[in-house]
């Protein structure tokens, strides 16, 4: 049976995430609820689905695999249990683009000045 209690909960910042998320493929948006759900409702979360980009403080990329298709949702946490969606991209490399990075930090940095 599925427990509905929940160690975080996930909130989009402005329209950032939501502009890429309404651009996907509906098999690819309901990837993306899955994952966020699993983060939303398990203690422990597998590296595989959430880790800290480490040259940044408090940093996250989710990550998401539809088939062949890889994609990141840059995310942050405000006080531990809410966690903020940044941006997100579809990776088509081995490494996370510099620029994406960027972009996520500096809405972390303009939500926290906002707050």
């Amino acid at each position: 049976m599925k427990s509905n209690l929940k160690f975080r909960t996930a909130i989009f910042y402005k329209d950032y995430f939501e502009k890429f998320f309404l651009n996907q493929s509906e098999k690819i948006k309901a990837k993306i609820i899955w994952t966020i759900q699993l983060i939303e409702e398990h203690e422990r979360v597998p590296e595989s689905y959430l880790k800290h980009i480490e040259t940044t403080d408090g940093l996250y990329e989710m990550r998401v695999k539809q088939g062949r298709d890889i994609f990141r949702i840059f995310c942050f946490f405000d006080h531990g249990k809410l966690i903020i969606l940044a941006n997100g991209f579809q990776k088509k490399t081995q490494k996370t683009p510099k620029k994406e990075i960027e972009k996520a930090l500096k809405i972390m940095e303009e939500y926290k000045n906002e707050k």
